[in-house]
Parts: structure tokens; C-alpha cells; sequence
């Protein structure tokens, strides 16, 4: 290996690394925020890169129709609670048509502008858009209709309703966009050449939309008072509970900021992979692969993991093509391990 192949790997391990960097961050957050590890990360992953592929052919993108049953589906059961709960007459009215508007008449509007964009071809920066609309409020439905009924579960629990949530998933992705995968137009053709290294404008955008993502968070958590509120969740949910800060608020939050880093995540890779309805769970495994070297816990750490696990991919795939995923994902093992022998037991807040 000569050095001009060491920095083409170096800039493909950097570019892959940047996407595993924000899902490991998303693992990270909602795991935080509501200890649920969230195998499912990976199919936002999918429906975001094959839902913008369904509109850039002028086909109707069947996640749209998705989300409007998804909706429909947290409608009922707010009604159902509704119902039961002894609130006052006009309390319970005005939450029902806060429902209605968030859950049934959203979906259904953006699923018009679907329509529309059928009919009538947007630009990439409307496309864009118009699939993240589509698939982040996905995030706060399903935590609604799977997680937030068992928020005081054990950790244990949690991850086993996340495994069915990933495969109820997988199956409607196949449903939806079917089993031939699909690919995007490139947001950049630009070309920089340094030397023998050509760089693409495709990666340039991944890692600048990727390190103006992490800039984002870092000062959504230090600056605004939602942040701060997620931060303490994190650290403490009694505690924050006790003063007066919403852990379901707080999870709902968790689970949109992770569907969105997923789904643009699809968006960001869709230009240079065939993406199918089930790519998603590998890429999700390899951010989680980042999130466990930061053991769930550090964002600095999980982030600086995952480019880690990318430039490892990059090089193996030279050296050991056929056994890259097998030693990206050893790289947990001893991390497991050095975790497991440094590490004191700490007592789940759902056991107590």
C-alpha cells in the first residue's frame, strides 16, 4: 500500500465514519434519555435514502401513506386514554384536538404534498425536505405507540419490544418500497483534487453536514433550555421528574432528533450505495459498534468511536475484503470487556 491508496481509504473511512458518528450520537441520546437501545435506527436509515429515491423517480412515496396510519394509530390510542382518565370535559377536548391535529391532520397534509410532488417535480433542497417530513415524525409515533407505555420497564424489557419494533419495521419496509434497492442523484459533482487524492463533492457534503449536525447539538445542549432539560433526564430521570421536567416530553424529543439524524443519514449516503429496505440495520450496527465504545454514555467518545470503526472498515476492506464486518465488529469485544473488568454494577431505575 502506497501512500496515495492509504489517504483514498483514509477519505472513505473519514466520509463513512462521519455517518456512523451520528447514529452512534442518536443511539447515544435516546438511550440516555429513556434506556431504550434503539435497534430500529437503522430503518429510518432506509426509509429516509429509499423514500427521496421514490420522489426523485416521480413515484409516490408509500412511506407518506405510512406515516398517515402510524398517526392515526397514536390518535386512538390518546382517545382510548382519554376516555379513561377522569380529566375535566374541557381539558380532555382541548388535548383531543391538539391530537388531532398533530397525529391525523399533519400526516394527512403532508401526504397531499406527496401527491403533489408527483405531479409536480421539486427541486433537491424541496426534496430533501419533503422526505424528512415524511420520515421524522415517524420517531415520536412509534415511541408513543411502543416505548412510552413501558417507560418504567426494565432496560431489558425495553430492548426486547426495540427487536420486534426493528422487525415490524424491516417487514413494512419490504412492503413499502419493495426488495430492489434504489439510488440518488449525487447533491454535488464537484471534483477537488490534491495531488493523486481526489476528493468528491459528495463526501465533502457528508462531512460538513455531519460536523454542522454535531456543532448543532453541542450548542442545542449547552445554549437552549430543551437541551438542558434532555442533558438532566439523561443524567437523572427521578430527579428530573421531581423537578417538573417531562421524561415523556423529554423521550418523544429523543426519539425526533433520532429519527431525523437517521433519515438524513439516508439522505447523505443514498448518492454513493444502492440502498435496500433492509441496508439500514447494517449501517445502524456499526453506529452502535461507535456508541458502545462510548459506552452509551459519552458523546465525544462514541463520536470519535465511530470514525474509528469507519477508517477500520476503509482499511480491512483493502486488506480483507471479505472479512471487514467481521473485524469492525470484534472491535467490540474487547471494548466489552475493558468496560466489563473498569466498570461498577449500577442498579436499573425500572428494577427499584
Amino acid at each position: 500500500m502506497d501512500l496515495s491508496i492509504a489517504a483514498i481509504l483514509a477519505q472513505d473511512g473519514i466520509t463513512t465514519g462521519a455517518i456512523y458518528a451520528l447514529l452512534s450520537l442518536a443511539l447515544v441520546l435516546v438511550f440516555s434519555v429513556t434506556r431504550v437501545i434503539f435497534i430500529p435506527q437503522g430503518e429510518f436509515v432506509a426509509f429516509g435514502a429509499l423514500t427521496l429515491a421514490a420522489i426523485q423517480s416521480n413515484r409516490f412515496p408509500l412511506s407518506a401513506t405510512m406515516l398517515v396510519g402510524l398517526g392515526l394509530a397514536v390518535f386512538l390510542m390518546e382517545l382510548v386514554g382519554t376516555l379513561r382518565s377522569d380529566a375535566l370535559r374541557q381539558h380532555a377536548l382541548r388535548n383531543l384536538a391538539l391530537a388531532a391535529a398533530k397525529f391525523v391532520i399533519a400526516p394527512a397534509l403532508i401526504w397531499l404534498l406527496a401527491r403533489q410532488a408527483v405531479a409536480n417535480p421539486l427541486a433537491m433542497p424541496l426534496q430533501v425536505l419533503l422526505t424528512l417530513l415524511i420520515v421524522v415524525p415517524m420517531g415520536p409515533m412509534i415511541y408513543r405507540l411502543a416505548f412510552q407505555p413501558l417507560a418504567e420497564a426494565s432496560t431489558l424489557v425495553l430492548l426486547i419490544v426495540a427487536v420486534g419494533v426493528h422487525f415490524a419495521l424491516l417487514g413494512l419496509g419490504l412492503v413499502i418500497f419493495g426488495a430492489e434497492g434504489s439510488r440518488t442523484q449525487p447533491f454535488s459533482d464537484l471534483r477537488v483534487e490534491i495531488g493523486a487524492l481526489a476528493i468528491s463533492g459528495q463526501s465533502m457534503v457528508i462531512v460538513g453536514v455531519s460536523v454542522a449536525l454535531i456543532v448543532a447539538l453541542y450548542l442545542y445542549f449547552e445554549r437552549t433550555l430543551s437541551g438542558k432539560a434532555l442533558r438532566a433526564t439523561a443524567v437523572n430521570r427521578l430527579g428530573a421528574r421531581l423537578v417538573g421536567i417531562g421524561t415523556t416530553q423529554a423521550g418523544r424529543l429523543a426519539f425526533t432528533l433520532a429519527a431525523a439524524m437517521g433519515a438524513l443519514c439516508g439522505v447523505l449516503i443514498a448518492p454513493l450505495t444502492t440502498v435496500y429496505y433492509d441496508s439500514g440495520f447494517l449501517i445502524g450496527l456499526k453506529g452502535f459498534v461507535g456508541a458502545i465504545i462510548g459506552g452509551l454514555g459519552s458523546y465525544p467518545v462514541a463520536a470519535a468511536g465511530s470514525l474509528l470503526v469507519g477508517l477500520l472498515e476503509a482499511y480491512s476492506s483493502f486488506w480483507a475484503s471479505a472479512l471487514k464486518e467481521v473485524i469492525v465488529f470484534t472491535l467490540i469485544i474487547p471494548v466489552l470487556l475493558w468496560r466489563s473488568l473498569t466498570s461498577r454494577h449500577v442498579e436499573d431505575e425500572g428494577e427499584e
